[in-house]
């Protein structure tokens, strides 16, 4: 983390990213440790998020409790090609516009003291699946999205409201689920505003409150 930040020229190798010299300090141990640590040890992302976030439930500056909210978004970024997993044309809420590129579901619980990402998951596009939207693994967005709003819950990161920041309405009827679901959901959309089903649904303004 220290070597992304760094105010270093090309941050992003290994070598600069254990504060050594570019292509001369390619042996020092520091730099084989990392490079055995990111391509060779039998670690697992999953297991490093779960104890992020049980270090943040456990410390008192940081531990969730009811009166948060947890906040839905979308967010995408070009990609060129075919290839690459859940590639598509999709509208990206980076560029504010469709084309070819990746989407990622992110979840963030905050208070409006602190705040801090939960989950995330890949979009994946129908056109990877042999049956297309019809398929039985596909997921839409608003489905993922529900889903990691459950998924925050369930691991012990509480809240009063549901909240989504969705420019487009690809987000807003998984904040319909929710509505489904019992919990307090707010949503907001700078094209058009979508409540949900039933009274716990609502539509914020648009500057919503400080929490």
């Amino acid at each position: 983390m220290t070597g992304l930040l760094a105010p270093r020229e090309r941050n992003k190798t290994i070598t600069c990213l254990a504060g050594a010299e570019p292509v001369a300090g390619a042996g020092t141990s520091g730099v084989q440790r990392l490079q055995f640590f990111l391509s060779e040890s039998p670690w697992e992302a999953e297991l490093v998020d779960d104890r992020r976030l049980e270090l943040l439930r456990e410390q008192s500056a940081t531990a969730p409790h009811d009166g948060g909210v947890i906040v839905i978004d979308d967010s995408g970024d070009r990609e060129d090609g075919t290839a690459t997993a859940n590639v598509g044309r999709q509208w990206l809420g980076r560029l504010g516009k469709t084309d070819n590129g990746i989407v990622t579901v992110t979840t963030v619980w905050t208070d409006g003291r602190v705040y801090y990402p939960l989950h995330a998951t890949p979009y994946t596009p129908a056109h990877h699946f042999a049956r297309g939207r019809s398929d039985p693994a596909f997921r839409t967005k608003p489905q993922r999205s529900a889903a990691l709003a459950a998924r925050g819950k369930e691991a012990g990161f509480g809240c009063r409201a549901v909240i989504a920041d969705a420019p487009t309405p690809s987000v807003t009827p998984g904040i319909s689920h929710c509505a489904r679901q019992a919990w307090p959901t707010w949503s907001r959309s700078n094209r058009t505003a979508v409540p949900g089903p039933r009274p716990t649904s609502h539509t914020l303004p648009s500057k919503p409150p400080m929490l």
